[in-house]
């Protein structure tokens, strides 16, 4: 059984493959506070709540673009599930021919997201990653990475219009059925949400030019099922995508996790992170 690990600045995606078969998927905050005790008695509950034997985890794939968690969260798998888990970009090649001007700069996600996004739906593509930050991922018909744009997210940008207007309230993120706001809320939610939307039809409709104009358009992130409801111009929408990509690299890999089980050994010690090879 292979965890996969998508660690994100707000929330840490765990995925568990049976085979290519995804079993189950949680979601932690992402908190360097937390201690690798912590987590690992986290993790150890999911697979409780659902029957399945921490045991039966021969490996652990991870990206990441937080690193201050890293440490907690290699020392909680290596002592709850008994494995050592690799990074992709770090200890695995993610396998994607990288066209940016410096290759380093590139979140590890977006390559993964790239990886499986064109075994599903080939190339040329573009890749939208609706979360914290927004990103945009260009992939060309060659299957290489080009690179892309990012923009704040839409909780972000509400976030800093709460607390930079002192009378402007914290609202739901939804649509009104009109663009003119009857009221504070209203205006607030249409403005946010229409803007965004024209935000996102107006980079991917640039980017699209210069791939040439004829990329499918795929969505992930924790927003990206609800902003492909009011953006045409998304054509697939894949909330797994990175897991997936994970999973994929790992098939690609499968000889570099050969010794990863730490089966017989004694109760790990600390073991450091390092960003970067």
């Amino acid at each position: 059984m292979l965890l996969t690990i998508d660690v994100g600045n707000t929330n840490m995606v765990f995925g568990l493959y049976e085979g290519e078969r995804l079993r189950g998927s949680f979601r932690i905050s992402t908190n360097a506070e937390r201690t690798s005790d912590e987590l690992g008695m986290q993790i150890s509950q999911y697979y409780h709540f659902h029957g399945i034997d921490r045991a039966e985890t021969r490996a652990v794939i991870i990206a990441s673009v937080v690193p201050p968690v890293m440490y907690t969260l290699i020392n909680a798998i290596r002592k709850y599930l008994r494995v050592q888990p690799l990074v992709a970009g770090r200890d695995v090649d993610i396998g994607i021919e990288n066209k940016y001007a410096n290759p380093r700069e590139v979140g590890a996600d977006r390559l993964v997201n790239a990886v499986s996004a064109v075994r599903k739906y080939g190339k040329p593509l573009i890749i939208v990653d609706i979360g914290t930050a927004t990103t945009f991922d260009a992939i060309d018909g060659n299957g290489a990475y080009q690179g892309g744009a990012i923009f704040p997210g839409l909780k972000v940008a509400m976030e800093a219009l709460f607390l930079k207007a002192s009378k402007l309230p914290r609202v739901d993120i939804e649509r009104p059925e009109h663009a003119i706001g009857k009221t504070t809320v209203q205006s607030m939610q249409s403005g946010a949400v229409r803007g965004y939307v024209g935000a996102l039809t107006g980079v991917i409709t640039d980017i699209q030019k210069e791939l040439g104009g004829n990329a499918r358009v795929v969505a992930t992130g924790g927003m990206g099922r609800m902003m492909a409801s009011y953006c045409d111009l998304i054509d697939e929408v894949d909330p797994n995508l990175t897991l997936e990509g994970l999973r994929l690299i790992y098939e690609n890999n499968r000889q570099a996790f050969a010794g990863c089980h730490l089966d017989g050994e004694d109760e790990p010690e600390g073991v450091e992170w390092r960003e970067g090879k």
